[in-house]
């Protein structure tokens, strides 16, 4: 099945998203990036340097800690992209927002869903970014490239879903909001499909 910007936009106006209220949690804003590459949608991703404080090495989703300027949870989402892979606020066309998630390690993430009319040049902040690259939707829609393990945290076990790509591990939060998105969005056009 195609999916489209449109489609997703259609999506998230009808997505009742569910927020984090836990005050003790750093917010944070992430951009899920799309842009259309060879007649596919392709997701942005970034490799976090080993100098960065938080999730250092990790594959994320362009973004970065809500801070004092920040009106909206988009402006974060959107500040942030730009100071680390050098896109400008006025090129990215926001879509929606999805769910808040909350990490084991302490944030409440807000992914921001966004397109980009055109194949993106990107400038590396090289303190926070060490690679910039992209993956097809369609990976991330085949069940195939799809792991998952049960991890203990705090007494409880959780489900962690990982996804292999070339030389990539994409793990924890980033596939857990990619998985969660898609899921949603695949029975929203599943239902849209039969009615």
């Amino acid at each position: 099945m195609l999916i489209s910007p449109d489609n997703i936009r259609q999506f998230l106006e009808t997505f009742q998203r569910q927020e984090c209220n836990n005050m003790d949690l750093l917010s944070a804003g992430v951009l899920i990036l799309l842009f259309e590459k060879n007649g596919e949608l392709h997701i942005v991703l970034t490799q976090r340097t080993d100098e960065v404080e938080h999730h250092k090495g990790q594959i994320s989703f362009p973004g970065g800690v809500k801070n004092e300027q920040d009106t909206t949870i988009i402006e974060t989402a959107l500040r942030e992209t730009e100071e680390e892979i050098g896109l400008p606020r006025n090129a990215v066309n926001v879509l929606g927002i999805l769910d808040d998630f909350q990490t084991p390690s302490g944030f409440r993430i807000t992914p921001v869903v966004a397109f980009l009319l055109s194949v993106p040049s990107f400038s590396m902040n090289a303190a926070e970014v060490s690679q910039i690259f992209d993956v097809p939707l369609s990976f991330f829609l085949d069940a195939n490239n799809e792991r998952v393990e049960h991890h203990e945290h705090s007494g409880k076990m959780m489900n962690v879903y990982f996804y292999r790509y070339g030389k990539y591990e994409i793990w924890g939060a980033t596939a857990a909001m990619l998985r969660s998105f898609l899921h949603d969005l695949m029975l929203w056009l599943e239902n849209k499909k039969t009615l």
